[in-house]
């Protein structure tokens, strides 16, 4: 690939003085070419995402770019009064790190051009000791301002600066970082991007009374035009357009995602920089090599088809059953976790609602507090973290709440280790972390391997009483076939809570499995089968529940291997061979898991992981040996 067209020598180093808020016209000139030639530069190189297909963000890094340039002089200008780091709420704004790295040489400009490309080392969000120049990490919103205050109270001598903005301000945590940095007069200093822009909408509509000045007042900061000088904790709030003066996308939802490549091209055009759009000519989208037997070449979005599954049961109820019965609330994700298409058909039952996960699962658990009423819930698997607690008290309470967490494991998770969903059904000290009550509750945790199963679960467990929890992944999946070719999960077949599916009977040993895991086990134990090592499969789609009349006959089979995309140390795996001894079953046993942060791009995680067939006929041979 061709060098960066964009020449970033011409970033002229500035100096300013928090002394003197007033700039000189040559200040001011320098510090319009400055912003100008890093906003060109970051719409051309994350428009590569879309060309790569593994998307992106371009608007919140390009929007906040005056920001950053103006922090950047200030630290130049005096660099013993402020840490000189540019941190960051918004952790998908980390276009800003890549190309602060380019800056100042810790990457050549040329590597931009692999924006979130797989073993490039430029992932979705910001990774501290991965990206040479990234001084953070950062991805999940409302988890840096109580770092920054840390950082604060360690350098009470110099200010610390923070970049925020209207969606990371929903998140409880920063109202607990403000009352902390009020009350210790902490010398922070927040910029926070207003653009009025989420995920799923715009906050002035789906959170009316939500005001980013009056918050900031009610916490005690002060809210005013120069925060540099002014002694304490304060904020400047930015009122703009998300993505200004780029076509197409300028003040949309759509402005959050990577910029389309036409749009790019249009604003390059624009710029008088037409020339460079040549370059997307030279990216091609990596595709997938491997060509999978036992399933569909069809592939489904289980996450979406979670949202359609519930469409069916409440199809079943009138308007106002539906809404007496039943409430769903949306955490900015709708477009992401499937509760789109409910908003869409059955918006008498749809509340859509902030960045606000521990409130919005608690406000589906009260909904549910009643025997006959049932709150559903919807986020990112990765989140799941931080709602442990919440899950404790709605458990304690007897809510009936069915939560659906997407973008598990790790398939497909452009956005990189701080998105996985790796680490969010399990825990070494609970028993799959959301399943954190004691031995005399039971809380199911369902995780379908095809979207036909994951329309049998929802419709079988929606009305259920008490916590419920079924996980999908980013990636879409193919459907699962019999040996006849037609679908596994479709006709007589009947989801039974707690009982394994017996894909394949075998002599030779079983692999036990779930999810999206499940298409790549059956493709590992058919090729086995193939060459005469008769392996069995076995979907448990029930992870946490012991199917006993399947765990006797696995057990008493010559070895039992686990495989999964959750954490390696603490996932099914590390219970299944406790579960099996308790039993007095003894075969060989092995489980594969995820072992390593990620390597960024999309399929390309799973081998990296070593959770492709190939890895798992390895594991197979090793254990039938």
């Amino acid at each position: 690939m061709a060098g960066f067209p964009i020449d970033l020598k011409q970033f002229k180093k500035l100096k300013l003085d928090p002394a003197n808020p007033k700039l000189t016209p040559e200040q001011k000139s320098t510090l319009l070419a400055n912003i100008q030639l890093l906003r060109d530069a970051i719409v051309l190189f994350t428009a590569t995402g879309a060309v790569r297909g593994v998307s992106g963000h371009t608007g919140g890094a390009y929007d906040t770019v005056p920001e950053v340039c103006i922090l950047l002089a200030l630290f130049e200008g005096s660099a013993d009064k402020f840490v000189d780091i540019v941190f960051d709420e918004a952790g998908h704004r980390v276009a800003t790190q890549y190309i602060l790295a380019a800056l100042d040489g810790s990457i050549p400009a040329e590597h931009l051009l692999h924006y979130r490309e797989a073993n490039a080392k430029l992932p979705g969000h910001p990774e501290l000791g991965l990206t040479p120049g990234v001084k953070f990490s950062s991805g999940r919103l409302g988890h840096m301002w109580p770092l920054v205050n840390g950082i604060a109270l360690a350098n009470r001598d110099k200010t610390v600066f923070c970049l925020g903005s209207d969606g990371s301000q929903q998140e409880g945590n920063d109202a607990e970082a403000a009352r902390l940095a009020v009350a210790q007069r902490l010398n922070v200093k927040l910029l926070l991007d207003d653009n009025d822009v989420t995920i799923a909408g715009h906050p002035s509509e789906y959170l009316k009374g939500y005001d980013l000045t009056r918050t900031m007042e009610g916490h005690g900061l002060k809210v005013v035009p120069s925060i540099v000088g002014h002694p304490g904790p304060a904020a400047v709030v930015v009122k703009r357009v998300m993505a200004p003066g780029i076509p197409d996308i300028e003040g949309s939802t759509h402005g959050h995602d990577v910029i389309p490549v036409k749009s790019a091209i249009k604003y390059l055009e624009k710029r008088g920089l037409s020339s460079f759009a040549s370059i997307y000519n030279d990216i091609k989208p990596n595709p997938s090599p491997f060509h999978y037997i036992g399933s569909s070449k069809e592939l489904g979005a289980n996450r979406v088809v979670f949202g359609e599954a519930v469409n069916k049961v409440l199809d079943k109820l009138s308007k106002e059953e539906a809404a007496k019965k039943v409430m769903v609330i949306d955490s900015d994700l709708e477009g992401s976790t499937g509760l789109k298409v409910i908003h869409q058909k059955h918006p008498e039952v749809f509340i859509p609602s902030g960045i606000m996960e521990r409130g919005n699962f608690s406000a589906a658990a009260g909904f549910g507090f009643a025997p006959d009423k049932f709150g559903v819930f919807s986020t990112f698997s990765a989140f799941l973290e931080m709602l442990i607690s919440e899950i404790t008290m709605a458990r304690l309470n007897n809510c009936n709440v069915l939560s659906h967490f997407s973008h598990s494991g790790v398939d497909e998770m452009a956005d990189n280790t701080c998105h996985f969903g790796k680490l969010t059904i399990d825990s070494g000290v609970n028993n799959m972390f959301a399943d954190n009550g004691l031995s005399d509750v039971q809380s199911f945790l369902y995780f379908p391997a095809d979207p036909s199963q994951m329309v049998a679960i929802v419709e079988r467990v929606f009305f259920e009483r008490g916590l419920r929890f079924i996980f999908s992944t980013r990636s879409k999946v193919p459907w699962i076939l019999k040996e006849d070719g037609t679908r596994f999960f479709e006709g007589n077949y009947k989801f039974v809570p707690g009982k394994d599916d017996t894909i394949l009977e075998g002599k030779a040993g079983y692999v036990v499995t779930f999810g999206e895991m499940l298409y790549r086990s059956l493709d590992a134990v058919l090729r086995c089968r193939q060459e005469g090592l008769d392996v069995g499969l076995i979907n448990k789609s029930c992870l946490n529940v012991v199917d006993e009349e399947t765990i006797k006959k696995i057990g008493r089979s010559p070895f039992v291997l686990v495989v999964e995309s959750l954490n390696h140390k603490t996932g099914l795996g590390s219970k299944f061979g406790t579960w099996l001894l308790e039993r007095q079953l003894t075969p060989k046993y092995g489980y594969i898991g995820t072992t390593k942060e990620g390597c960024g791009g999309l399929w390309e995680q799973i081998p990296y992981q070593n959770l492709d067939p190939q890895s798992i006929i390895a594991k197979i041979k090793q254990l039938s040996q």
